[in-house]
């Protein structure tokens, strides 16, 4: 558990990270300088699944070592951030919850989560939920208006209900420390077997995504002529956690595609099982955006 990890009115704010934008040297990404501002960013910006990765040890606070077991994080991202630019995870705690009674790890419950830079803006806004709460989490109850298929171009290809290819996942201690080496919130779960109460290492957020992307986080502008870039994430643990080392099969289809004013958008949901006994792990709902601007084919 992180030691910079503050307690007051009501909420648990995480330390200032600053993480570097790593695929900055990517030029046919928006994590690039030039391709960025030529959209109308400020910079190569940052993957937003980099700092999902700042709520584990918050959650884990609040909820204990269930929250890898069955714990929610869904995040709406809302700014764009640069390489090093110092942000903070912050989670409200369950109402009439003190520090004192701290983790409540029996309870199934939701609370607002978000992030945010220095000056307050916040860089995305959700929800953190253990077990099976009540209520749904934040970017289940988004309104999912999928477009008219004449209407598309960047994405005309793809379809609501299209399978995503599947793929089979089997990470390496070696694999999860390189990882671990690009997120700025370094548990000793993901590196340490011996700390780890299931036996071995496990995921950390950020590698939860890239298990159940599908390709999602190889998307380049060649590939789609148009800028994509990360709009909405949320990792759902079912079963968890999952293990270095353990055989797993991600599997996915898309739940909607549209467009808006200045982007296309797709948004799928995938599941990560284990091979062996076909139990689902996790799963996640994510969107992609991809911006008109600057493709070919909205030039007119």
């Amino acid at each position: 558990m992180m030691d910079d990890i503050e307690i007051r009115d009501g909420k648990v704010f995480g330390g200032w990270r600053a993480p570097e934008n790593v695929y900055k040297s990517n030029i046919t990404s928006i994590h690039d300088d030039i391709v960025a501002q030529k959209v109308g960013m400020r910079g190569g910006t940052i993957q937003g699944t980099i700092h999902l990765s700042m709520f584990a040890p918050l959650a884990q606070k609040i909820f204990g070592d269930r929250w890898f077991e069955k714990g929610t994080v869904s995040m709406y991202y809302t700014f764009a951030t640069i390489d090093k630019e110092e942000v903070r995870a912050i989670i409200e705690l369950p109402p009439n919850t003190t520090e004192e009674m701290l983790p409540i790890a029996t309870k199934d419950v939701q609370v607002k989560a978000w992030a945010e830079l220095k000056n307050g803006q916040q860089i995305m806004t959700g929800t953190v939920s253990i077990g099976s709460p009540k209520e749904p989490s934040y970017l289940q109850v988004v309104d999912l208006k999928s477009s008219n298929p004449e209407d598309l171009r960047i994405l005309a290809r793809l379809k609501v209900g299209d399978e995503l290819p599947s793929k089979e996942i089997l990470l390496t201690q070696e694999e999860i420390n390189e990882g671990v080496s690009r997120i700025t919130d370094q548990l000793e779960y993901y590196r340490r077997k011996d700390k780890s109460p299931w036996g071995d290492t496990i995921f950390y957020p950020t590698a939860m995504y890239e298990a159940m992307a599908l390709g999602s986080e190889r998307r380049s502008t060649e590939e789609f002529k148009a800028v994509p870039f990360f709009g909405a994430t949320e990792i759902k643990n079912i079963n968890g956690p999952a293990l270095t080392g353990v055989t797993y099969i991600a599997k996915g289809k898309y739940i909607c595609i549209g467009a808006s004013r200045k982007t296309e958008y797709a948004w799928f949901d995938s599941t990560l099982e284990e091979k062996e006994t076909g139990k689902i792990v996790a799963s996640m709902r994510h969107l992609d955006r991809f911006m008109k601007a600057g493709s070919p084919f909205y030039e007119d």
